[in-house]
């Protein structure tokens, strides 16, 4: 446990000066699961159908119904943890990055939710991974299919732009500003 921590305060948890190790561990493991999605994506756009783009993208589906419990969970981890997280401040920044923050994760969930209804309205028997039979094969349904078809795209392409925003936030703050921001999520206090 680290010195600038209470001894009460648990590394599982959150703290007013960084995130805990379950916060962490989701936050990573989600950006590790939305790196292959989006690369999986990209080469798909890149090189058409190929054996290499089959493999990323033979397991689209499942990684996002995986991503979708995810985020359902971080969020109410979140929620749980609300009083004890770093605060972002009340500065125009912070307020920036609240709503910034509050776009990914909305785009967290509703791009995974409408790839789901889309699955389901095409008629298409679902397991999970291959192993947990989710929904059997049924007639389709143009009316599940159109709207989430039509914004599954574009939506998972503007998260990606948000994560970029993300990204380039985190590299202003820990190389720019150098003011430990970063760090509350990377796991080491100043």
């Amino acid at each position: 446990m680290s010195a600038s921590l209470p001894a009460t305060a648990s590394p599982w948890f959150d703290t007013p000066q960084r995130f805990g190790r379950i916060t962490r561990w989701l936050h990573w493991g989600m950006a590790l699961l939305f790196a292959w999605q989006f690369v999986g994506m990209g080469l798909r756009l890149a090189l058409g159908r190929t054996p290499l783009v089959s493999f990323f993208v033979g397991t689209h589906a499942s990684v996002g119904l995986l991503l979708l419990i995810l985020v359902l969970l971080r969020g109410a981890w979140g929620l749980a943890n609300r009083a004890r997280r770093p605060s972002h401040g009340d500065s125009l920044l912070g307020r920036a990055a609240r709503l910034g923050h509050a776009a990914l994760y909305l785009l967290m969930f509703v791009v995974p939710a409408l790839a789901l209804v889309r699955l389901y309205g095409s008629g298409r028997a679902f397991a999970w991974f291959n192993t947990v039979p989710l929904f059997a094969a049924s007639p389709k349904d143009e009316a599940l299919i159109a709207p989430a078809a039509l914004l599954h795209g574009p939506l998972a392409w503007l998260l990606l732009a948000l994560v970029a925003g993300h990204v380039g936030m985190v590299l202003l703050h820990r190389w720019l500003w150098r003011d430990g921001v970063a760090e509350r999520m990377i796991g080491r206090v100043r």
